[in-house]
């Protein structure tokens, strides 16, 4: 994976923005809505690009950005989704430094329609200190109740663009609300019905600290020793995460479904624990394909809470 350089990457947006010139609506802007009324929405990540669509339902058209199993730590923003930004009515962002190529993207679109940080009102855990780390872990989506924070923004949001629609979303947003709950209900549940000692979490790279926090697990190390999947990883770290499975007794290792899961499977054989990797693993920093078992928000924690406690059962 690529690393962003927006740097690097300014010729490919300025031919973005010279053809976005021929593009727009005569007069209309970002503030005008499509032919069928919808507003225009953009998202950046698969997760909140869900959510939008959930809240605005068939009053909206929802451009995703991020596509299922791209990083979103590491991604370069092409013509095309400088054109979609510029042509949006609301811009809709996970926030915390997630996509830390998004300021740039903004620039050049010269976007002039809502920005929706779903991050505000969420209690942020705090990074290492490191420049990577320095707004706190940008995971949010995996408490539910940090969901319905997410949700909560993006209705706000969409009613204050679209006032006659406000009582379809405050109704979508309802819905969700109790879908949330249920979800959270039910990861609890479950992870309750593992013995105490055996709910220990080994995992790619150290995105599940919400999930962790929220079910109260014990997380007992990261294959990369980072919220960003972009960190360097020593030989080092490895034998010293080796030592702490033995140590501690984990059970399993788990990759991710959108990471290369070779060193988890390296790390998992010198412990001599399982190890859950592939597509069928835990869907960490990007929801799954449609079709996939990781196609929603619901269906994700679902997916990682089954794999979850299979492995440690």
């Amino acid at each position: 994976m690529t690393r962003v350089r927006l740097a690097s990457g300014a010729a490919g947006l300025a031919v973005g923005v010279a053809l976005l010139a021929g593009c727009g609506s005569d007069g209309g802007g970002p503030a005008t809505a499509t032919a069928s009324g919808k507003l225009k929405v953009v998202a950046t990540t698969t997760q909140v690009a869900d959510f939008a669509r959930v809240v605005g339902g068939d009053r909206v058209e929802v451009a995703q950005i991020l596509k299922p199993n791209v990083d979103p730590h590491d991604y370069e923003p092409s013509p095309a989704d400088v054109k979609a930004i510029r042509e949006a009515n609301v811009l809709v962002e996970n926030g915390v430094g997630l996509e830390k190529w998004l300021d740039g993207a903004i620039s050049s679109a010269g976007f002039a329609g809502t920005r929706v940080d779903t991050s505000q009102g969420v209690k942020i855990r705090p990074g290492n200190g490191d420049e990577e780390e320095k707004q706190g872990d940008p995971h949010i989506w995996h408490n539910p109740q940090n969901a319905k924070i997410m949700t909560g923004n993006i209705e706000k949001a969409l009613a204050a663009k679209d006032p006659a629609d406000a009582a379809v979303f405050q109704a979508n947003l309802a819905a969700y609300d109790t879908k949330l709950d249920a979800l959270d209900a039910g990861i609890a549940r479950q992870i309750n019905s593992l013995p105490p000692a055996d709910r220990k979490l080994v995992t790619n790279h150290d995105a599940f600290g919400y999930y962790v926090d929220r079910y109260q697990l014990t997380f007992v190390g990261s294959i990369i020793p980072s919220f960003d999947t972009s960190a360097e990883l020593s030989g080092k770290d490895i034998d010293d995460l080796v030592t702490k499975i033995k140590e501690t007794g984990v059970k399993a290792v788990f990759s991710e479904s959108s990471l290369p899961p070779k060193t988890a499977e390296a790390i998992g054989r010198q412990a001599g624990v399982k190890v859950e990797a592939g597509e069928d693993s835990l869907y960490g920093d990007t929801l799954g394909p449609q079709g996939s078992d990781g196609a929603t928000y619901l269906q994700m924690e679902e997916h990682n809470t089954k794999t979850i406690v299979g492995a440690l059962a």
